[in-house]
């Protein structure tokens, strides 16, 4: 790693939660999030050294998104390393609990650049709908959309592979100061599964805030236009951010280790559109 600080050691943790009763990842004051809980756990691990370790994650995923592919890496001096009995992830998981909606299902020494968050160069999600054609499983009410109609599969899969490519999606994405909207969508797919339910798959170097949910929102209701509006660069009422509880964060992609630190340092840049033209 280049923290510059020898004596720090980088763990990358894989993990997975049921999104459902968290407010997200980041921590936030007074209310559960991802990072509060498995930063708390730390703070128990380490409980005996002067300042517990903090975590980088891949992507900060929204109020009542799920994960079953996110990654994260946390730092550990060599006082932290002296106290660890056993793999990181086997402790935090004891605290967590057998029952508990977050897991951590593997930690190692990452190598030598890794940065869960810049080194990435795709993020993978998966959207589940269950339109009046599908199955409507009461034991995945918590991780599916019921959508009161049926649903036109290969119109949608037809619109999402029009939005494909390096694009401005601001159209899709909630704005933040000082943020660029410019992203490269590199796999947007429809399907339907065995039991009817509609899979949307998405593959970007990166998702702005909302993006995705913006994106299957447009495929159900604004599929002949998506990329009318896409290129309008505007936000619009002309279709509805799906919400939160059909989508889960099922990937992210590294590139080879001897390839990490430059991968970090290019996604530090702030990207834009080649003959990009200024918008009126």
């Amino acid at each position: 790693m280049d923290s510059g600080e020898p004596d720090l050691v980088r763990i990358r943790l894989d993990l997975g939660y049921d999104g459902t009763a968290f407010t997200g990842w980041a921590r936030q004051p007074g209310l559960r999030t991802v990072q509060g809980v498995l930063e708390d756990a730390l703070a128990t691990v380490f409980r005996r050294a002067a300042e517990p370790p903090r975590l980088t994650v891949a992507g900060r995923t929204d109020v009542g998104v799920h994960a079953i592919g996110q990654v994260a890496h946390v730092d550990l001096t060599r006082a932290q390393r002296a106290l660890l009995k056993g793999t990181l992830a086997k402790r935090l998981n004891g605290i967590a609990g057998l029952d508990s909606d977050v897991q951590v299902f593997r930690s190692a020494e990452a190598p030598a650049g890794f940065d869960a968050r810049f080194s990435a160069v795709w993020r993978r999600y998966e959207y589940r709908i269950a339109d009046a054609a599908a199955l409507r499983d009461p034991r995945r009410r918590s991780h599916t959309v019921w959508h009161p109609r049926e649903l036109d599969v290969d119109a949608m899969d037809a619109a999402a592979g029009a939005l494909l490519g390096l694009h401005d999606f601001a159209s899709f994405c909630r704005p933040r100061e000082g943020a660029t909207t410019i992203r490269t969508l590199q796999e947007f797919g429809w399907h339907r599964d065995e039991d009817g339910v509609l899979i949307a798959r998405l593959q970007a170097d990166a998702f702005c805030h909302s993006m995705v949910r913006a994106l299957v929102g447009a495929c159900v209701d604004a599929a002949p236009d998506v990329v009318t509006l896409r290129d309008a660069r505007v936000r619009t009422s002309a279709f509805k951010v799906m919400p939160a509880k059909g989508l889960t964060l099922v990937e992210v992609g590294y590139p080879p280790d001897d390839e990490l630190a430059a991968r970090a340092e290019q996604t530090r840049g702030r990207r834009s559109l080649p003959d990009a033209q200024p918008i009126d």
